[in-house]
């Protein structure tokens, strides 16, 4: 299936990104997993003309898209936004964590280096009142999430199931589900999410 509305309408990731950096990493980690264009593109419901144009770092792909590409490569957005932190301890400063904006004023801060090997991302997300954050698909096979609300409020629907959390609550799912985020509450609503995803060979 082609996600033609996706990729038009939903908001792309933060200006100060590089573009032709995020194609790159997408190009080695596709040919690394021995995929051809057409393979990944339907592997992640997207043109091959779109995954093309992303490749070559001529159009800024959407939160969801680059949702799709990282999980048919079995890999994490944080891995095509950021170049990898090859030592054995990285802190990563406040002011150099990246900042994926979503439709509605939530973001996605990514607060998890890319290190070699580990297919593992942490985000924090804040989600304003009566924000839906839209439905994700399902990751590969062996992946889970972990998610902690730290304030207000959060609704998570896993594959139609919605799970009612408050401040302090946590719960862990399996990857390979549908998942949706919303704040139904009259508060802003912070949580982490930490994903560890097995590579798609």
């Amino acid at each position: 299936m082609i996600y033609s509305s996706i990729e038009e309408q939903n908001p792309t990731v933060d200006g100060d990104l590089d573009l032709r950096a995020i194609g790159n990493r997408v190009r080695t980690l596709r040919k690394a997993r021995g995929n051809t264009l057409a393979t990944l593109a339907a592997r992640a419901g997207l043109s091959v003309s779109m995954l093309s144009a992303v490749e070559r770092g001529e159009k800024a792909a959407t939160v969801l898209v680059l949702h799709r590409i990282a999980g048919a490569l079995g890999s994490t957005i944080a891995r095509l936004v950021e170049d990898e932190t090859p030592v054995r301890a990285t802190v990563l400063r406040h002011d150099r964590q990246v900042i994926v904006p979503g439709e509605g004023g939530w973001t996605r801060r990514i607060v998890s280096p890319v290190v070699p090997g580990i297919e593992f991302e942490m985000m924090q997300t804040t989600l304003p009142p009566g924000v839906n954050a839209g439905e994700y698909g399902p990751h590969q096979a062996d992946s889970h999430e972990y998610l902690l609300v730290l304030e207000g409020e959060l609704t998570l629907t896993l594959d139609g199931t919605e799970h009612c959390l408050a401040a302090g609550d946590a719960i862990h799912h399996d990857g390979q589900c549908r998942h949706g985020y919303r704040n139904d509450g009259a508060v802003t609503c912070r949580y982490v999410l930490a994903m560890i995803e097995r590579p798609r060979t």
